[in-house]
């Protein structure tokens, strides 16, 4: 089961390219939709480019605890309550702007969104990693399981071999 889980979180991040985060704002909860990239290293790691003019930046920031849910979208057919999800709770950093995180962590994002590569050239953005801690998987209806982190890196790492 959990194998089948870590599979189908898989399968969700790669061909979903945009998550919910949820940050704390002046100690409420907030959310926002963010475009994400995953970082080939070892911890596969999510990266999100963000303004640092971002309420969630700034939030990120004070509290780098984030989460993240990443659905299946509605297709019309799938009954709602089926739609398959993944939530991660990840801790936030700032990639300096320096060999060799940054690089690589800019070609993976730069790479699922070549249109919005102009972005980076931009003062006020900057790209955050987002380390999984925690994993909850929703395959379908009843099919909930968590795995670790590892587990969804090693999955990830599968998809892409396989791809």
């Amino acid at each position: 089961m959990k194998e089948e889980a870590a599979r189908a979180a898989a399968r969700l991040v790669r061909r979903c390219r945009v998550a919910a985060l949820g940050t704390l704002h002046e100690g409420a909860p907030a959310v926002s939709q963010v475009p994400f990239a995953v970082l080939p290293a070892a911890d596969c790691a999510l990266v999100v480019l963000v303004s640092r003019l971002a309420t969630h930046a700034r939030a990120m920031e004070r509290d780098p605890r984030v989460g993240l849910m990443i659905a299946q979208p509605e297709d019309g057919q799938t009954v709602a309550h089926a739609l398959a999800r993944v939530s991660i709770g990840a801790e936030a950093r700032m990639i300096p702007r320096a060999p060799p995180d940054y690089g690589a962590a800019r070609a993976a994002y730069a790479a699922r969104f070549p249109d919005q590569a102009f972005l980076f050239d931009l003062g006020d953005f900057e790209l955050y990693a987002l380390a999984p801690r925690t994993v909850r998987v929703v395959a379908g209806f009843a099919q909930a399981a968590s795995i670790t982190p590892a587990a969804l890196a090693q999955a990830i790492r599968e998809s892409d071999e396989a791809a």
